[in-house]
């Protein structure tokens, strides 16, 4: 035992003693850190730091180091050296940790300059990269130490910590960027020299490495410690690219017009900035000020955009109109009463985009673009939007002209009307018809001839002749709107149809008496306050908890226990006996001072329950509003106006809802709330949820909410309610396979949101492939006549007989619900490909289920099944490449067998309209067996789904053989 201890050194006291001095002496005898020493330079800088300094001494030493003493021997900290490098290093390292506490927490006059002369002096490019290095390294020392309760491992969490508020402080406020060009200007004069230490700059922080590393760092402290709220903004995406934008935009407003190298390094930050992947932050935080009518950056704006890439400046432009049309434009569409009220803004949307164009032929081709073409982004956008881009270019004509044509053969294209999704073909009729009127005003003879030109009447021919009667009636429309501008009364084209004398045809008449007037950018009025910026205070308040009973330190007065005396025989037995009171939860407490008696208490209109869902600070008013949300709302649905006039921002806090107390039945309430939302608006917040889907900064799992919302408001309202109830609460404790499982927290939120979605396909898989199963079965045991049937009383037959259930979804699916979400996935798969969460298999195959639902539930006497159908199908022939997930197959089985099922009394129909769709799902799905064996739960459940499929289709093509022979020779 002895030989294991064996010590390095040995020393006699004598030898202390001999010394002449204690330990307590040599301590006390340390020269102290005095105010008499001087800092001459950089070496006494880097001295003094090293022999760890008090807060006064530190205050002293980065006073020597602001960049705006003269220092004697001329160094300066921000200028990059070696010895710069190395006391960078130190106060990174060294002083940063040991002080940052203390002088974070100080409100004295004294900390506060000292932390404003290190942020000053450690704001440049070597600060910058010492603190990300030193990020770098904290996030591996943290990995390694990961999972273990140490000294070592708390102290580097604690690190992390400070360096991430640290990080923030020194980056903070808008002048980030100017301060460090500012600085490069006056330290070099070599223009190549400036520039490279200008990209190094960007690398580090406009390129996405301190936000990375930032975020792995917040991402490793919450996993470390859940309970740890971690209240910065450099490892948050979308404030990090506020910061951004707000820089940019700070730099636009201060920088002269005339110099070009400021001009450069601007621009190579902005396209810097848009490959973090918030380009909607990025770009509100750089126009902020145009858009709330400072016209002052507007020229340096317009120079700084026709600089970019034209993919920089496409993605720049179309994203001012996309903002443009969220932030400032009215959502629904206008009326004809009502155009005349939005016209201001939208003559100053449309003198915002003109101030950045100037004439410029190249951006005016791209608003054209913008606006017309098969993949044309103004399909996603409002129709003020497009009446603000058209407003935009009405001062050229020639252009006018040329998009007018355009849009007219895109009309007539045969290619476009069958295989277009039917949002697209609506936004582009519309935008024909405001073209036409336009251009009607100023160019007359030129449209007379145009309307009777070859493309007019070859549009309208085709129109016509289209299988689909939505792109028959938008024909119809066009034709009828742009007749009734041009022709005579008596030689007006006119349909005597009853669904052409409606509404919807005399507002597509109106689109071409629109005139939109340029006007003035501080007619902008934003619809709701856009949250341009939000950086954390320094002292930021902490969170109000759940009300913890205290236990009290002090000693408590104590109960004794009273016995009761036995009088003898009860002589009162003919009194009555009552029970006992129920007990009080809140008397239970022993302290009466700890018990809340102002409970809060439920809402009765709906503004009590909008600010109540927004009171995320009061544990009890933003439970009880959860909870009462739903049966509130679809009390008011029918009495009164309250609910059409608060629906949006009903529907948006609920969607952006976080569970911040943990609530149990959080994500049923929630789901409760926004179906009751759908149902009570349902045309209008049918198509408000389906561009939620695509819009918004949301998460996955609200993305799914979204998705379930909309599957289940839409059985609701064919009446199939009931049938839903129990799933709106989903059991998520089981599952088929516990080895592909997320952590228990995240599995709960992602299957909660996705359960009965899951749960209603599984239902109506067995309702439809148990016909088929029988009807195999029959085949199998024998004829018919050979089998005994059994004969029911009348009463039990009318006892298990349904009513009929009114199915007012019907009506309005198409444009409420199906179209707006089938038209949006091409425009949204275009603009970003594959860099959306969208193509993920867990929403692509909620995505897919929810449109099969809906589908279904719309009904086979639907009149709008028949464009449904067409859509719906080269949507899924689209989705194919995709299918090498499991969760993707199967939900794109499933959905071809419920497309096939929906349309079985139309087997003639499909044999003839999609006979080539027919036999590329059926070459496909026969590819499936060759691909996916059987044996495990999940490749049987796969091959089951394909075999209804494959035996769907072999039943229309076998019974429809002859009809599909020509379309056979053309596929083969």
């Amino acid at each position: 035992m002895d030989d294991l201890l064996k010590p390095l050194q040995s020393r006699r006291i004598s030898d202390v003693e001999r010394n002449g001095n204690t330990i307590e002496d040599n301590i006390e005898a340390r020269p102290p850190r005095q105010q008499d020493f001087s800092i001459n330079s950089s070496e006494d800088v880097l001295e003094a730091l090293k022999s760890q300094p008090d807060s006064q001494f530190l205050c002293k030493v980065l006073r020597w180091l602001d960049a705006i003493v003269k220092n004697p021997d001329g160094f300066n900290i921000k200028k990059p050296g070696p010895k710069a490098a190395q006391i960078t290093y130190i106060l990174v390292n060294d002083v940063v940790p040991n002080h940052w506490h203390s002088l974070r927490s100080s409100d004295s006059l004294a900390a506060l300059n000292c932390l404003r002369l290190l942020q000053q002096c450690l704001r440049s490019v070597a600060g910058i990269g010492a603190i990300i290095s030193r990020l770098r390294l904290l996030n591996s020392l943290f990995k390694e130490s990961s999972g273990r309760k140490d000294a070592s491992a708390l102290g580097r969490m604690q690190s992390l910590e400070v360096l991430l508020d640290f990080t923030g402080y020194i980056l903070e406020g808008e002048k980030a960027f100017a301060i460090v060009w500012g600085d490069l200007n006056s330290f070099f004069t070599n223009p190549s020299l400036k520039s490279l230490y200008w990209k190094e700059f960007l690398s580090l922080v406009a390129s996405g490495k301190l936000l990375s590393l930032a975020s792995e760092a917040a991402i490793q402290l919450k996993n470390s410690d859940s309970s740890l709220k971690i209240s910065g903004w450099v490892e948050d995406g979308r404030k990090y690219a506020g910061w951004l934008g707000v820089n940019i935009q700070y730099m636009l407003k201060s920088m002269p017009r005339d110099h070009l190298e400021s001009r450069n390094a601007l621009t190579q930050l902005l396209s810097k900035s848009l490959t973090l992947g918030y380009t909607d932050q990025v770009v509100l935080g750089t126009c902020s000020g145009l858009f709330k009518g400072d016209e002052a950056s507007s020229a340096n704006l317009k120079d700084t955009i026709q600089v970019l890439t034209a993919h920089e400046r496409k993605t720049v432009l179309y994203t001012i109109v996309r903002l443009l049309s969220r932030h400032f434009l009215p959502q629904s569409r206008p009326s004809s009463e009502s155009q005349d009220t939005t016209s201001k803004a939208i003559g100053g949307a449309a003198v915002l985009i003109l101030a950045l164009t100037d004439d410029n032929s190249s951006i005016l081709e791209l608003l054209v673009s913008w606006l017309i073409g098969p993949s044309a982004e103004a399909s996603g956008q409002t129709h003020n939007a497009h009446r603000a881009v058209i407003a935009a270019l009405s001062s050229d004509k020639e252009l006018l002209k040329g998009a007018l044509q355009k849009s007219l053969e895109l009309l007539g294209d045969k290619l476009y009307i069958k295989h277009t999704p039917i949002l697209h073909q609506e936004v582009n009729a519309q935008i024909t018809l405001l073209l036409f009127g336009n251009l009607y005003r100023v160019e007359k003879n030129a449209l007379l001839s145009l309307a009777h030109s070859s493309i007019y009447l070859n549009a309208i021919s085709n129109r016509l002749a289209a299988s689909s009667d939505r792109a028959r009636s938008l024909g119809m429309m066009v034709g009828n709107s742009i007749s009734e501008l041009v022709d005579p009364i008596d030689t007006r084209m006119k349909f005597s149809l009853e669904h052409m004398e409606g509404s919807e045809t005399r507002w597509y008449q109106s689109l071409t008496k629109v005139n939109d007037s340029i006007g003035s950018i501080s007619d902008l009025r934003p619809l709701q306050n856009p949250k341009i910026f939000e950086i954390s205070p320094s002292k930021t308040a902490k969170p109000q908890t759940r009300p913890v009973k205290a236990v009290s330190a002090k000693t408590t007065s104590k109960i004794i226990s009273i016995g009761e005396v036995d009088d003898g025989p009860d002589d009162h037995d003919d009194l009555p006996m009552y029970q006992k009171a129920d007990s009080d939860p809140l008397d239970e407490d022993e302290d009466p001072t700890l018990v809340q008696r102002d409970k809060p208490t439920a809402p009765v209109y709906i503004t009590d329950l909008i600010a109540g869902l927004r009171d995320t600070e009061n544990f009890d008013r933003n439970k009880l509003s959860l909870e009462t949300a739903s049966s509130l709302i679809r009390r008011k649905a029918a009495f009164g106006t309250e609910v059409s006039d608060n629906v949006e921002e009903l529907a948006t806090i609920l969607v952006g809802l976080n569970d911040r107390w943990e609530l149990e039945d959080f994500s049923k309430l929630r789901l409760q709330g926004m179906i009751a939302v759908l149902v009570a608006e349902p045309l209008k917040m049918g198509q408000w949820f389906s561009m939620t889907f695509y819009n918004g900064d949301y998460s996955m799992s609200q993305r799914a909410s979204v998705l379930t919302t909309l599957g289940l408001g839409a059985r609701e309202l064919a009446g199939l309610g009931k049938e839903d109830t129990a799933l709106t609460g989903a059991n998520v404790s089981g599952t088929s396979f516990p080895s592909k499982q997320l952590p228990d927290k995240m599995h709960k939120i992602y299957a909660v949101e996705a359960g009965p979605m899951n749960s209603l396909s599984h239902q109506l898989e067995r309702t439809m492939i148990q016909p088929m199963a029988a009807e195999a079965a029959d085949q199998v045991i024998g004829p018919n006549a050979l089998k005994v049937r059994t004969f029911s009383s009348r009463m039990a037959v009318e006892k298990k007989r349904t009513k009929a259930i009114p199915n007012k979804l019907a009506k309005l699916v198409a444009e409420g619900f199906f179209f707006p979400l089938t038209g949006r996935w091409r425009t949204h798969i275009q603009s970003f490909a594959e860099s959306t969460s969208h193509t993920s298999p867990f929403l692509l195959s909620h995505f897919l289920k929810t449109l099969s639902l809906i589908l279904h539930a719309s009904g086979s006497s639907t009149l709008s099944l028949p464009q449904m159908t067409s859509e719906f199908w080269d949507l899924l022939l689209s989705l194919r490449p995709r299918a090498t997930d499991p969760a993707v197959l199967e939900s794109l089985l499933f959905a071809f067998l419920t497309l096939l099922d929906i349309n079985e009394d139309g087997q003639k129909r499909l044999a003839d309209e999609h006979a080539k769709e027919l036999l590329e799902t059926q070459g496909w799905v026969e590819g499936i067996f060759e691909r996916v064996g059987g044996g495990s739960a999940e490749g049987d459940r796969v091959r089951m789904l394909a075999t209804g499929v494959l035996m769907r289709v072999r039943v229309v093509v076998e019974k429809y053989q002859r009809m599909l022979m020509g379309d056979l020779v053309d596929f083969m």
